[in-house]
């Protein structure tokens, strides 16, 4: 097939003469590659950016039994920000997050170094089997950690009665939020093992080869040559698990039913909204909120990305 260029009489557009006679315009290409974008950004807005903005009008009105919905305009955001329960909530998972978020992305980190290895037997069960937690539903997992948890049955009470000792109290006020720590690090742990265990195959061989020409032991090859790399994927399992601390929901949610003198409908924020828009109704107080935890979510994420990009500049 053979393609002639042609200039139209005005000089400022080009065609193209394919054999036959068919005449191609430039940007034919550029508006089909566009319609493949509309189911995508229909979806977009239906799903995402509309439910937002609906959010966001709520959140500026109140229910009241005189007078109906009215105006308040930012006092519902005003009021959350003097809310002990919803501060005490953000205080929580910013505690929860300091803690697991370290332990969990350390407990992945070494699975997919030992992982990366290639001196593990059974590599591929092994992998999978770190990976299952996280197909399990959250709800399921709860629930199973639930049992364990129980302080009158399950296999730790089992064991503590053989002792003859009481079972630690996991559903008691002084350690609940740990064993929803536990049961969050269980499940996430090999989602992060995977990720980074990606991030490592992805490493050339040939930096390997380098490193033991050089001399370099495993141990050495870790620290100089993997952990380095590893650290754009690293960052973005932080910024997923620091996000999903902040939307602690599930593991709360069933453990109050389990031990509700201890969790109550304002243990975590997520927690809190749902009860205040499904259970007393207030949706436009929820609203609020839930555009304030998103936004100390905003700040969180920006933070820890901004660390991270300080650190890489000061090496």
């Amino acid at each position: 097939m053979t393609t002639q260029a042609t200039a139209s009489a005005a000089g400022n557009v080009t065609v193209q003469r394919v054999s036959g006679g068919r005449r191609k315009k430039p940007g034919h290409h550029g508006f089909a590659g566009f319609l493949f974008t509309v189911p995508f950004m229909v979806l977009f807005l239906t799903l995402f950016i509309a439910p937002l903005l609906y959010a966001l009008y709520l959140s500026l009105f109140r229910e009241q039994l005189v007078g109906g919905t009215s105006f308040v305009g930012l006092e519902n955001y005003t009021d959350g920000l003097k809310d002990a329960a919803f501060l005490d909530g953000i205080k929580r998972v910013a505690l929860f997050m300091v803690v697991q978020v370290p332990v969990m992305l350390g407990l992945a980190l070494v699975f997919a170094l030992i992982l990366d290895s290639g001196k593990v037997i059974l590599a591929k069960l092994f992998r999978v089997g770190f990976f299952v937690p996280y197909a399990v539903p959250t709800v399921i997992a709860a629930l199973m950690w639930g049992f364990l948890y129980g302080k009158d049955f399950g296999p730790f009470a089992d064991i503590a009665d053989k002792l003859g000792t009481n079972p630690p109290n996991f559903l008691g006020e002084n350690l609940m939020l740990w064993s929803i720590a536990n049961v969050s690090t269980w499940t996430y742990t090999g989602y992060n093992m995977i990720i980074l265990y990606a991030a490592l195959r992805a490493i050339p061989q040939e930096l390997y080869e380098a490193a033991s020409v050089d001399g370099a032991g495993a141990v050495r090859t870790a620290i100089h040559i993997k952990l380095p790399l590893l650290r754009p994927a690293l960052l973005l399992c932080a910024i997923f698990s620091v996000i999903g601390s902040f939307q602690l929901f599930a593991e709360p949610q069933i453990f109050a039913s389990i031990a509700p003198d201890v969790i109550g409908k304002a243990y975590t924020p997520n927690l809190y909204v749902y009860n205040l828009a499904f259970a007393d109704q207030r949706l436009n107080y929820a609203a609020a909120l839930s555009f304030m935890l998103g936004l100390v979510v905003f700040v969180v994420s920006y933070l820890v990305m901004y660390a991270s990009r300080r650190q890489e500049e000061a090496r």
